[in-house]
């Protein structure tokens, strides 16, 4: 699978890139899903493009400031560099924490419980994933270490695990389990809480991150340790824990 060339055209002396029309192709197709499936929550699609307006542009803020906060030592001193993502440099970890921080905000601003919008947004984000991931292949980034198989990625002359269509594999059938299980929750007399999918999405998607993220050879690093696999533990303990918590209250409930 060779790497094609990361300009998709030219217009007025400006190189419009692969990378981004990938990335907004998968937040259009995010937000399109959310909008549609927004009346299944009792809450209307201009509702979910309020939300989507300010967590939106929270997110791709957060994604750009984690990643160059993790290699700080490349954008040191170069504001320009540092607001430059057409190359590349958004982390996924970070736009989902400035992101689900906007849209929590905006639950107390407009008085919807926070689990349930998180419920509805988890597909979503599942799936802008899966588009968004093939933004690295043009890019020829987030790629594992050399290999032979007759799928790996070719980056100057050598093959390499693609990662990105591992992750963008798992992130779609992540997207098709949420929505199948969602219809399932709803469809009978079946234990449901609000915060069901989005625990589901935290430990499902952790999980292959971590396996996924010990194949890159370009993983930003705490110390010795890959970031992703650090923050994929703590989110996939704290997700486990908060869904065995919910459930028991839920079943509880159910009880009196």
């Amino acid at each position: 699978m060779p790497v094609p060339n990361p300009v998709a055209f030219t217009i007025f002396n400006i190189d419009v890139m692969w990378y981004g029309i990938i990335i907004t192709a998968g937040i259009i197709a995010a937000s399109v899903v959310c909008c549609r499936r927004a009346p299944s929550y009792n809450l209307t699609a201009d509702r979910i493009v309020d939300f989507l307006i300010i967590c939106i542009p929270a997110a791709i803020i957060g994604a750009r400031l984690y990643y160059v906060i993790f290699n700080w030592s490349m954008y040191s001193g170069d504001f320009s560099r540092i607001i430059n993502i057409r190359l590349g440099g958004l982390a996924i970890h970070g736009g989902l924490i400035a992101g689900i921080t906007a849209a929590v905000i905006l639950c107390y601003i407009y008085k919807i419980r926070p689990f349930k919008l998180l419920d509805l947004i988890a597909p979503s984000v599942a799936l802008g994933q899966a588009i968004g991931r093939w933004g690295n292949y043009f890019n020829s980034e987030a790629h594992g270490g050399p290999t032979d198989l007759p799928w790996a990625v070719t980056v100057n002359g050598i093959k390499y695990h693609p990662t990105f269509l591992y992750e963008s594999i798992w992130c779609f059938l992540l997207f098709i389990f949420l929505i199948c299980f969602d219809r399932y929750r709803n469809s009978g007399n079946h234990t449901k809480f609000d915060g069901q999918l989005i625990f589901i999405y935290g430990i499902l998607y952790s999980l292959e991150r971590f396996f996924v993220e010990g194949l890159r050879t370009d993983s930003l690093m705490i110390g010795p340790l890959k970031q992703a696999q650090v923050i994929s533990i703590v989110i996939l303990l704290i997700c486990l824990i908060m869904y065995y918590l919910f459930l028991k209250k839920c079943l509880n409930i159910q009880k009196k």
